[in-house]
Order: C-alpha cells, then structure tokens, then sequence
C-alpha cells in the first residue's frame, strides 16, 4: 500500500477538476468584478478612439499617443483578461502550452506598452512647455509616430522571454520566477517609467509655477501716475487705482484656481497611475 504522500492531490489547485478553488458566492463576485472592468475597458477606450478618430479638433499629432494607448488597453481587454479570469475561475490553465506562452508574452507586451505610453505623454508634455516652439515645429505625425514605434519595440523586447521558455502542456501557467527576469521586466515595465513620469511632472510642476509667478509680477501696478495718462481721463485717481487692483485680484485668483486645477491633475493622473500598478509590481 502507498504512503498517502504518494497519493495525487485531487482537490487541489491546478491540480484536477474535480473541485473549484472558489465557493459559488465568491466565484459569482469575481466574475462580476471582471466583467464589470472588462465591460468598462472595452466602451471606455473604445470611445475615446472614435472621439479622435471623427472629431477634427482632436486630430492633433500628440493625440496619436491616446490612441495608442486606448488600443493596447482594448487588446489586453481581448486577450488577456478573458483567459486570466478563466484561469481564477476554473483553477487550472485549460488552453494548452502554445497559447499559455503567447497569453504570457500578451499580457507582457500590453501592460508594459500602457505603462510606455504614459511615460512617453510625460516626456512630451514636458517638451511642449520647455521647448514650446521648437516642438510645435517638429511635432509632425512622423516623429510621433516613432516615438510610439520606440514604446511598443521597447515593450517587446520585455515580453520576449516568455516567447522562448518552452512550456509543455501543463495546468498552470505562470511568468518565469527567475530573479533577473523579474527584477528586469519589474524594472523596465515599471520603476523606471515611474520615476521618469515622477521627475517630469514635478519639473512641469516647478517650471509653471515659476512662469505663474513671474507673469502676476509683470502685470503688477507699476505706478498710478502713469496709469492715469493711459486709461480714465478725468476719472479720480483713487478710483482709477481701486479697478486696477480689482482687475489684478481677478487676474490671480484665475491664474491660482488654474493653476490648482492643473495641480489636480497631475495628483490625480500620478496617484491613480501608483494605485493601479505598484501593489502589482512590489
């Protein structure tokens, strides 16, 4: 008689189908969750492609990035997530070697290209406030174009090792737990596009305030001798001087609410980006 050790494990996961690793209510939320955001991914980028794709005041160079991005988030909606949450459903991989390496490779290439993509936003953000007019010159579709040609071989090039690491058919399928590949694709599909994104939009941060500043300075009262000449002949001097520094507190207060809804942005657009992705990735 065989020890019990010995014995296969029926019940476990991965490991039969005799038994589901979820109980019935808890299997009913998962999948309502994941079609909840499969749903929501799909209409959601769906619309923002067709949004620039008709609309004329859209149709601008750096826009190609949304669409880009829209369609690498449509795609792992496709090929991605369907077999990810049959595979949490069911317990077990059920397709095969073949599509468990591309499935792998999907999923790499897809998230890390999203993730590129907002890095590459960043970047070019940057550039239209630093170099506002050499880069409205050169912002043709071409260059943007390979810009986002660079993102989507860059990402490749991460999601290529799943590709090569044959993989009998089996009931699991998992990314490689080798060290270098997961500090290299964590790294390259991650850390070093967040820390970018962090440095660039701090130096955004940095470089419109500064200009803020600098333009409520130059539109300060110089003198109110002088102003007289201009504008109100024959209006009183203290009067004259009573609407100019109305006109100036309406002209901050548009410049400071501009400026903290700019600032919202940018926490919004960071935080929702760390929220996302860094659990994932620690």
């Amino acid at each position: 008689m065989e020890p019990a050790s010995a014995l296969p494990n029926t019940s476990g996961n991965g490991s039969g189908t005799g038994s589901a690793p979820h109980s019935p209510a808890a299997t009913g939320l998962i999948l309502l969750a994941a079609l909840s955001v499969l749903l929501a991914t799909l209409v959601g980028n769906a619309l923002v492609v067709v949004a620039i794709s008709t609309s004329r005041a859209l149709q601008a160079p750096q826009n190609l990035f949304l669409v880009s991005l829209a369609s690498a988030d449509i795609l792992v909606a496709i090929l991605v997530l369907p077999f990810s949450l049959a595979n949490e459903v069911m317990g077990y991989w059920y397709f095969g070697g073949l599509w468990c390496s591309l499935y792998l490779a999907l999923d790499v290439l897809l998230c890390t290209a999203s993730i590129g993509h907002l890095c590459a936003i960043s970047l070019d953000r940057y550039w239209a406030v630093t170099r506002a007019a050499r880069l409205n010159l050169r912002r043709s579709p071409r260059r943007v174009k390979g810009m986002i040609g660079a993102v989507w071989a860059a990402a490749a090039l991460v999601a290529l090792p799943p590709l090569l690491r044959p993989r009998p058919g089996g009931r699991e399928c998992q990314l490689s737990q080798e060290t270098w590949y997961v500090l290299a694709s964590c790294a390259a599909s991650f850390f070093i596009p967040c820390l970018v994104m962090v440095a660039v939009y701090c130096r955004i941060y940095r470089l419109t305030a500064r200009r803020t500043a600098a333009l409520l300075a130059a539109r300060s009262p110089r003198s109110a001798s002088g102003d007289g000449k201009v504008s109100g002949v024959g209006m009183p001097g203290w009067r004259r001087r009573s609407q100019h520094q109305s006109v100036l507190l309406c002209r901050r207060r548009l410049v400071r609410a501009r400026e903290r809804r700019f600032t919202v942005v940018l926490a919004v657009v960071m935080g929702a980006f760390v929220l996302c992705w860094f659990p994932f990735f620690f």
